[in-house]
């Protein structure tokens, strides 16, 4: 079992210009690969949501002012874009998907057991630190995961695919905040403290459990020849273009940071002198409402958040995924102005629609960015996901507003920021040269019985269920094997 091709077929070293089986996996030759890197999404989903009600945990334990407790928000999503375009970026190009997962994991349970004698010493500071090296994790994930699950399967499906899977992201904000409304304000500081450290224990030996799947499993690598193959499959690519010409990849990183800020900004954003925006929002428009129940309350607008990206991603399968995520961009734009005037469970309720029609605008934006990078693929996936660092800089800009003119208004901040993330909604829908590369991939054939993909049995390429044949065809059946 442990041989030497045992370890040699493991290695996380894979050569970039040759093509491999992913770019035409089909659906069932996907499946396994997808829903080991779907765990991904829920645990970073966990961690966002557990972040947001340890921010007020450490406000009572410490005794910090709530100021400083945003330095949790600002260490956890200022190291998006050091990972993104920094280490997990060189290791994606230089080695390839699996070394990145396996990086990422391993900074991630580093963080979380540092985070245990940093916590026993009540120093914020180390906190903070361990939470970076957490976001350094996640960040890594997130480079490798997102590009990963839209670009192995059929690319047909590609919005679908990342749009489930960002599903597991959602239900682990449901469950990370019902878990910190019990765990840690349902004790006293000093015992809460306490399972907090276990938490982190447990999350430890999970990540670093699941590393070492991930290095036992043979999941397909993505090259650059296999996306290059792609995009000339689709005539959608332009990575003949240099990379510093790749506009609709920088439009798209432009909207995920306007976007993710915005949606971090309802969600978590803290204000100088409060808690978490959401929470602070509910405690301070709606009657007979403690921070116990604001984080259920919470914890019940992400649940709608999950449930809208399920929603989402089967209405993609009956309607063009751009036209989906134009009517959910619109929807937050028109939903969240509400919120800012209406109070009580109205004001509310606005919060829980707008989460609803989030839900799909992040994964879809890194799916329609995506489209036609071919070569440049890997290295612009980073630039989407460096987005996130949109999480660092719009919650405080949300927060000073509410200091100073009441949390209602503040919501105009996050409102703003939609509409900025709405131009690559209108674009990726009017403009043909964003329209036409979209669509290309919507309707592509590769994996799909009938398209050219290689028989899962015989290795053979195959188009419309015979073996290729002719020069044309020959050329594709080359240009599939990489030789």
């Amino acid at each position: 079992m442990f041989s030497k091709g045992f370890w040699k077929r493991r290695s996380l070293r894979v050569a970039d210009d040759k093509t491999t089986t992913a770019a035409e996996l089909t659906l069932r030759g996907s499946i396994y690969p997808i829903c080991l890197v779907t765990v991904l999404f829920f645990l970073w989903g966990f961690s966002y949501g557990l972040l947001d009600t340890l921010n007020k945990h450490f406000q009572n334990t410490l005794g910090i002012n709530k100021a400083r407790s945003s330095g949790l928000q600002v260490a956890y999503f200022g190291a998006y874009p050091l990972a993104s375009l920094g280490h997990a970026a060189w290791i994606l190009r230089h080695f390839g998907y699996r070394a990145v997962f396996i990086w990422g994991l391993c900074l991630y349970g580093l963080g979380a057991l540092l985070a245990i004698p940093a916590i026993k010493a009540k120093s914020f500071g180390g906190f903070c630190t361990c939470i970076f090296i957490i976001g350094n994790g996640l960040g890594s994930l997130e480079t490798a995961a997102n590009p990963y699950i839209t670009v192995c399967g059929p690319p047909k499906y590609a919005e679908i695919r990342i749009n489930i899977s960002q599903a597991f992201n959602g239900i682990g904000t449901v469950i990370a905040p019902v878990l910190g409304s019990y765990v840690f304000f349902a004790f006293d500081d000093n015992r809460a403290l306490q399972n907090v450290q276990w938490v982190y224990l447990a999350i430890a030996c999970f990540v670093f459990l699941l590393a070492g799947v991930f290095y036992l499993s043979a999941i397909p690598e993505v090259t650059d020849a296999d996306m290059a193959f792609q995009a000339a499959e689709t005539h959608a690519g332009e990575d003949d273009r240099p990379f510093r010409e790749q506009y609709r990849l920088f439009h798209a990183a432009f909207a995920e940071f306007c976007y993710t800020g915005a949606q971090i900004a309802i969600a978590s954003a803290l204000t100088a002198r409060d808690k978490s925006y959401f929470i602070n929002y509910v405690r301070d428009t709606r009657s007979a409402t403690n921070d116990s129940l604001a984080a259920k309350f919470l914890s019940g607008a992400q649940a709608a958040f999950a449930i809208g990206r399920f929603g989402g991603a089967g209405m993609m399968h009956f309607v063009r995924p751009r036209w989906v995520f134009l009517v959910f961009m619109t929807a937050c734009i028109v939903f969240i102005g509400p919120s800012i005037t209406q109070r009580e469970n109205v004001g509310m309720s606005m919060l829980y629609v707008t989460l609803f029609f989030e839900s799909i605008c992040f994964p879809t934006i890194m799916a329609l960015g995506m489209r036609g990078l071919g070569r440049h693929t890997k290295r612009g996936s980073g630039f989407i996901v460096a987005g996130v660092f949109g999480g660092a800089c719009v919650p405080p800009l949300t927060g000073a507003v509410a200091d100073m003119h009441g949390t209602g208004l503040a919501m105009v901040v996050p409102m703003m920021f939609f509409v900025a993330a709405w131009t690559y909604a209108l674009a990726v829908n009017f403009w043909p040269w964003y329209r036409d590369t979209a669509d290309a991939f919507t309707t592509a054939e590769i994996g799909i019985a009938g398209g050219p993909h290689r028989d899962e049995e015989t290795g053979e390429i195959v188009d419309g269920g015979e073996k290729v044949r002719g020069v044309e065809h020959e050329e594709k059946a080359e240009f599939m094997r990489g030789t």
